[in-house]
């Protein structure tokens, strides 16, 4: 049973919010996944800090290394800031949830959520050994990462622009408001969106001149990344936004699975309130979907996808939610198809191989796919700049 491909809605309650629902208790149990998707990550006791730290930028051999500057010279930090919003945030165990925030150009700011699994059953959301990480802590600090958050590379598009990064910490995808009880008094707090839209609020407030907003995300954090640009879009309606999804795009709709995933994570109270959404249900949600009522309700937003041909991520849930995945570039073709007949243009990188994601490696720099490279592609695309899809013609597997 696919995580991504149960994609149920993300519009967003704030932090602020009082909307704990409790899911049937011990209703997730009869929910079959995979134990060892994703390896799980210990519950820190670190507690979110108020202050910045520093990192060095990494970067490979062939990279210039310089302090990020605006075409005027002027230098910002290498460093992010992390923040405690407190209210109804929280990470799956109850723990206070954070974000980071890098404050440069403010004409140009990158939102960016983090991937890393999912769950949907008491042996997937176990604390101790479940299928994703379930708190926050000072690992997530963003600084000094590869791919597009090596601030100190020359050729990053990014290096010089504010960022929010928002890490993920619900096993919902970023798309959960419930306390959903999975028996044997594990409780979890799936209040992904709930997070998502406090650092919405954040980038609005703290940036509210800003020009241009990428909306990006690496796998299950690259899921909702068209239904949080809308709802940036609602806040900053003269903002150019693009959205740039990595590592997601094979996984299709399933209804069912929408609705019995969706009402553990309690996905269909997070739909948000625009009217192309009148009278959808969970069930109604899907990859494909995000794509399609974003676009119809901000049809200035740029949708794009990065994904590799054979992704085995992408392959292990296909097949998990009884979706045939020996030709996964076939799934991929066909969501976009699917997007695109119902009016919403998406730009498409589809590399060969079977890796899962690029952006946050150093391979973002070097991949190119029949003769483009992928860092001049994201460089066009977030400049605004016209750029076509690229499809591998030997795409493996």
């Amino acid at each position: 049973m696919t995580i991504a491909a149960v994609l149920a809605a993300a519009g967003l309650a704030s932090c602020s919010t009082d909307g704990d629902q409790v899911a049937a208790s011990g209703a997730a149990t009869t929910i079959e996944a995979p134990g060892s998707a994703v390896p799980a990550a210990e519950p820190s006791s670190t507690e979110p800090t108020a202050t910045p730290t520093t990192a060095p930028a990494t970067g490979d051999a062939d990279s210039e290394v310089v302090e990020p500057t605006t075409a005027a010279g002027v230098e910002y930090p290498m460093s992010f800031e992390q923040v405690a919003p407190g209210g109804d945030c929280q990470c799956a165990d109850g723990s206070e949830f954070s974000y980071w925030v890098r404050a440069a150009d403010p004409s140009k700011v990158l939102l960016f959520f983090q991937g890393g699994g999912a769950c949907f059953s008491a042996d997937t959301c176990s604390f101790a050994n479940g299928t994703y990480k379930v708190t926050t802590d000072a690992d997530d600090d963003p600084s000094g990462e590869g791919g597009i958050f090596d601030l100190g590379d020359a050729r990053n598009p990014f290096r010089d622009w504010s960022m929010v990064y928002v890490p993920y910490c619900t096993g919902d995808v970023h798309l959960g408001d419930a306390t959903t009880d999975y028996g044997g008094g594990l409780e979890v707090q799936h209040k992904g969106a709930v997070n998502g839209r406090a650092a919405v609020d954040e980038l609005a407030a703290r940036f509210p001149d800003a020009a241009q907003v990428v909306v990006a995300g690496e796998s299950a954090g690259s899921v909702p990344t068209p239904l949080y640009a809308g709802l940036v879009a609602d806040q900053l309606p003269d903002t150019r936004i693009t959205v740039l999804a990595d590592g997601s795009g094979a996984y299709p709709d399933e209804p069912v699975v929408n609705t019995l995933i969706g009402g553990l994570w309690g996905t269909e109270r997070a739909i948000p309130d625009w009217p192309v959404n009148d009278g959808l249900t969970a069930a109604d949600w899907s990859f494909p979907d995000l794509f399609v009522q974003a676009g119809r309700h901000a049809p200035s937003i740029t949708f794009a996808r990065h994904d590799y041909a054979f992704d085995q991520t992408q392959g292990f849930f296909a097949a998990l939610a009884g979706v045939g995945s020996d030709d996964l570039v076939s799934l991929i073709d066909r969501n976009e198809q699917q997007i695109e007949d119902a009016g919403v243009p998406l730009l498409s990188f589809i590399a060969a191989g079977t890796d899962h994601t690029v952006l946050g490696s150093p391979r973002f720099y070097d991949e190119t796919t029949e003769g483009v490279s992928l860092l001049d592609w994201v460089t066009s695309l977030v400049a605004g700049e016209p750029v076509e899809d690229v499809h591998c013609t030997t795409c493996g597997p």
